[in-house]
């Protein structure tokens, strides 16, 4: 068939010399511009099939081999919607046309589209793959480099205690209940969110998450105090299965309607985050005397370098060692 049209894109159709049948899109919507495509593509065949040439892989094969291969990484779903955005810059390419040129307008439009932080996650997939089609597949021999914008350190937003108690009081009950559980042991949001009552022991003061739930990829141990308890002793008997649910179902989004009015009402901007609660948490506990590499442990932190950003808001064991220099001033007899 060679070209034909969907909508307003070209696609290709064309069977190789070893007699597979080819159909991919082009990604192209000027007729003359994917007919340039698809005779390039059936030479590439050609030669590589009939001379042996090195074959010439394009970005759509190395993104469905990436989407394949990384199947079981907890951003999966988040890499193949960043992949259905970049299809439009980058699905009629060959990976040896993806240049630095190429990238950098893509970074471009992401930064008008968004912010630079999220076009350096877009950044940051292109670099992977291609570092693995170079590294792992042997597709290239040389790849681009990748700049990432500079991400300024924002300032750590929580909660004072005054500030979270209006929020839970403006907050709908199955909210409520979830952000108290946060506040009160510093878990992410998909773990409470989807917490099941199998992995509870009320008798023992502590829950559990599986390594295949935790960011870092390890078996967290919770330790329950009388509020996380509190909130436990609430939603038993509300659901068999899942401790946090609404209307039956667990709370896969707490970013809601519901979040944004109950923080208008509680009188806390807007801007204020589900995850600023475990921020919160992870203040209360260092402005309470919690050493650092407690708290590291209490929150499943994978590095002691992570919960350095806390350290500034418990300044009061270096108070003796400020108080040494008191005197160095003083008028001399």
């Amino acid at each position: 068939m060679g070209l034909y049209q969907r909508g307003t894109v070209w696609w290709v159709d064309l069977t190789t010399p070893n007699g597979e049948r080819i159909r991919r899109s082009t990604g192209i919507e000027d007729r003359a511009l994917a007919q340039e495509y698809h005779d390039r593509l059936k030479v590439g065949f050609w030669e590589e099939q009939r001379l042996g040439v090195r074959p010439q892989r394009s970005w759509q094969d190395a993104a469905v081999r990436w989407v394949k291969e990384t199947r079981d990484k907890r951003t999966h779903g988040k890499d193949i919607a960043k992949l259905r955005w970049l299809d439009r810059y980058l699905g009629h390419l060959q990976l040896s046309q993806v240049t630095r040129d190429v990238i950098d307008q893509i970074a471009e439009r992401k930064t008008r589209e968004s912010s630079p932080s999220n076009a350096n996650r877009y950044l940051a997939l292109i670099r992977a793959i291609l570092r693995r089609a170079r590294d792992e597949w042997g597709w290239l021999e040389s790849i681009p480099k990748v700049r990432l914008y500079r991400e300024p350190k924002g300032r750590i937003r929580f909660l004072t205690p005054d500030e979270a108690r209006r929020l839970l009081h403006e907050l709908p009950a199955h909210l409520r209940d979830m952000a108290q559980f946060a506040l009160a042991t510093g878990l992410r949001q998909r773990n409470v969110s989807f917490l099941r009552w199998e992995q509870v022991d009320m008798a023992r003061r502590v829950a559990w998450i599986h390594p295949d739930e935790a960011k870092a990829g390890r078996a967290i141990g919770v330790p329950l105090n009388a509020s996380a308890l509190e909130v436990l002793a609430r939603r038993q008997g509300q659901d068999a299965e899942h401790v946090f649910t609404y209307e039956g179902m667990p709370v896969a989004r707490c970013s809601t309607k519901a979040w944004k009015k109950a923080l208008e009402r509680a009188g806390i901007e807007r801007t204020f985050r589900w995850h600023d609660l475990r921020h919160t948490w992870a203040s209360w506990h260092v402005q309470s005397g919690t050493p650092l590499q407690e708290l590291m442990e209490l929150g499943s932190w994978a590095s002691y370098e992570m919960v350095l950003r806390y350290a500034h808001l418990a300044a009061d064991h270096l108070r003796g060692a400020a108080c040494r220099i008191d005197g160095t001033l003083a008028s001399q007899p």
